[in-house]
């Protein structure tokens, strides 16, 4: 029997059900913050990835689904959105246009990566990201935003922050944080490996042994140019104004080499490992570094199947009718007065003339709300028979009604 690719998973009722609940209520969040709906290809140019995301990040040395296409071009299925997204602003020169420019998505990504909880090979984000903005209460927006999200579905979380600094103050505290790691023995290989790429991606290493050897470490908080600090306690200070509690985890770096200055995680403890819910921050040096004009950037994205993990929704109620025929001659008008239903209601056909037991038992499987039935007696009197399933009432309703 042919199955679903490893780490890849259908999505089929009840749980599909679970996601539009999520992608109808979370898109009707965001578009109160005035963010309009975007959509970008799910394969790109491997280029794309290599330049935003970066060659030392895991996702680009490890997990890309990368191939040679038929016209030999060098394409991979997308492995996150943000990059996508500020590609398509600057090929399409919004980034020329000026002003604020605030966007959202949704859709799949792919990473070759061990499957576990909460990790899927395939797997949905929901995105946003605000163009053109440097006051750091745009961070504050989203993060607000974004609160307001898990809020809405009831999910525990803690909000985490740090700073990452800008192309002022990272070179030197670069240099400062190799000549520590030169000094330190015993780190794993991808520490070494990032020691010479992206040092600050250490803090991100999941090996206890190097969080030990690291503990001493500088951490970039601590190295902040002004303007950096500046903003960083203007993200603060806000959310105090707003009693929105938070953390700050110097270790916090994200996985993507594009962000500075903030960054932020909403995690949970009902996840286990994979405790990351959401995440973003800003990245004000991206859309520059793809050949736009210098646009300040700030977004974020939810790992949508984590969430969906924590979701709890009632389930269906009855609703709609179903409509069956007791005998042949009947289906023809039943369906004509069905399709009139559907004009306002959720409607299923019996195609089948049946027992009314047998139709009843339709419905019901149906989760259907009403019962109509067409029989001899009612084709001859123009009339349909309606049973309410769940008050159990019936009753007769001339069939032009």
């Amino acid at each position: 029997m042919l199955k679903a690719l490893k780490g890849m998973k259908d999505i089929l009722p009840p749980d599909s059900r679970k996601f539009r609940y999520f992608i109808d209520n979370t898109t009707k969040i965001v578009e109160k913050y005035g963010f309009s709906f975007s959509q970008t290809p799910i394969l790109e140019e491997t280029s794309l990835f290599k330049r935003s995301v970066g060659e030392s990040s895991d996702i680009v040395g490890k997990e890309m689904y990368q191939f040679i296409d038929k016209g030999g071009n060098d394409v991979c299925l997308r492995p996150e959105g943000t990059a996508g997204v500020v590609r398509s602003f600057v090929e399409h020169k919004l980034d020329r246009k000026g002003g604020i420019n605030r966007l959202f998505y949704y859709g799949p990504m792919f990473r070759y990566e061990r499957p576990q909880k909460g990790r899927f090979r395939q797997f949905h984000q929901f995105g946003v990201e605000s163009f053109g903005e440097s006051n750091p209460l745009e961070d504050v927006n989203v993060i607000v935003m974004l609160k307001e999200i898990l809020d809405f579905f009831k999910i525990n979380y803690t909000l985490q922050l740090n700073s990452l600094g800008c192309p002022n103050c990272m070179p030197p505290f670069r240099e400062k944080l190799i000549e520590t790691l030169n000094n330190i023995d015993g780190l794993c290989s991808d520490c070494l490996r990032r020691k010479d790429t992206n040092p600050i991606r250490v803090f991100d290493c999941k090996n206890k042994n190097c969080q030990t050897l690291l503990k001493d470490a500088p951490r970039l908080n601590q190295h902040l140019c002004k303007s950096c600090q500046d903003d960083f306690e203007v993200v603060q200070k806000t959310l105090d104004s707003l009693s929105i509690e938070y953390e700050i985890d110097p270790n916090l770096v994200r996985g993507l080499d594009y962000y500075s200055k903030s960054a932020f995680e909403f995690v949970s403890g009902d996840l286990g490992a994979q405790n990351a819910v959401a995440g973003g921050g800003r990245y004000d040096k991206l859309v520059e570094f793809l050949d736009g004009r210098p646009t300040p950037a700030v977004g974020f994205a939810i790992g949508v199947e984590r969430v969906l993990d924590m979701i709890n929704i009632e389930e269906d109620e009855r609703e709609g009718y179903y409509f069956g025929a007791l005998v042949a001659e009947a289906i023809t008008p039943l369906f004509k007065t069905a399709s009139k239903q559907r004009e306002s209601s959720k409607v299923l056909i019996g195609y089948e003339a049946k027992s009314l037991k047998a139709h009843l038992k339709a419905a019901d499987r149906a989760n259907a709300r009403y019962c109509a039935i067409i029989g001899e007696d009612e084709l001859k009197d123009n009339k349909v028979w309606v049973k309410d399933l769940i008050t159990k009432e019936d009753h007769f309703i001339d069939i032009k009604q």
